[in-house]
């Protein structure tokens, strides 16, 4: 009897298992960085498959706006690691260790997004609901960083996968060399519906 139980119980388990684990379809996520800035996505050996470092293509990165990739919730915000003490005025100083200043964020269906090394503590907390484009730190080089920069992941659950901005892979893979590829950001603000493509305003918008 009590075999046959286990065995039930372990069937139930594949059948559903799988159900339960499996990731909801793919948000629409955008770059973390603001509307039609260029940047330059790029990993190295040992920098682990599928995680971005993201350089502006033109002026320095120390303070650019982060974004959220796509509306979510804020499970993590804080430091992960210690900070270190590279700052603009100071690049070189001593390195931190781990991520530094940090957001993390869930976006349902299993979802995630993470962004490490921020300059300044998180301008979100842990369970706020952030819209997509919505600002969320600025980039810096705080934890583990060599330069100013923003690492960037998109996972489901705890697995890395390759990330996707306008629906498009990013070009970012493996790790096994040093590469970079070239975005332009789309997170741009949503049109305004209170006004027509003519640019006037509706009746009854006020």
């Amino acid at each position: 009897m009590a075999g046959g139980i286990a065995a039930a119980l372990a069937l139930a388990g594949w059948v559903f298992a799988p159900r339960i684990f499996e990731s909801g379809p793919r948000p629409a996520f955008q770059l973390p960085v603001a509307c039609g800035e260029a940047w330059l996505l790029g990993t190295y050996p040992g920098h682990d498959d599928f995680d971005i470092d993201l350089f502006p293509a033109r002026g320095p990165a120390w303070g650019r706006p982060v974004l959220a990739s796509y509306a979510g919730t804020v499970i993590e915000a804080g430091i992960n690691g210690t900070l270190g003490a590279r700052t603009q005025q100071n690049p070189k100083g001593p390195r931190g260790t781990g991520g530094g200043y940090w957001v993390r964020l869930d976006h349902g269906g299993r979802w995630q997004t993470q962004y490490l090394h921020l300059l300044e503590p998180p301008m979100v907390e842990q369970g706020q609901r952030v819209q997509i484009g919505q600002q969320i730190g600025k980039v810096g080089s705080t934890g583990r960083s060599g330069a100013a920069h923003l690492h960037y992941e998109q996972r489901i659950g705890r697995q890395k996968v390759e990330a996707y901005f306008a629906g498009r892979p990013s070009g970012i893979t493996t790790d096994d060399r040093e590469y970079e590829v070239r975005h332009v950001s789309e997170n741009c603000p949503a049109p305004n519906p209170a006004r027509s493509n003519s640019g006037t305003r509706l009746p009854g918008s006020g």
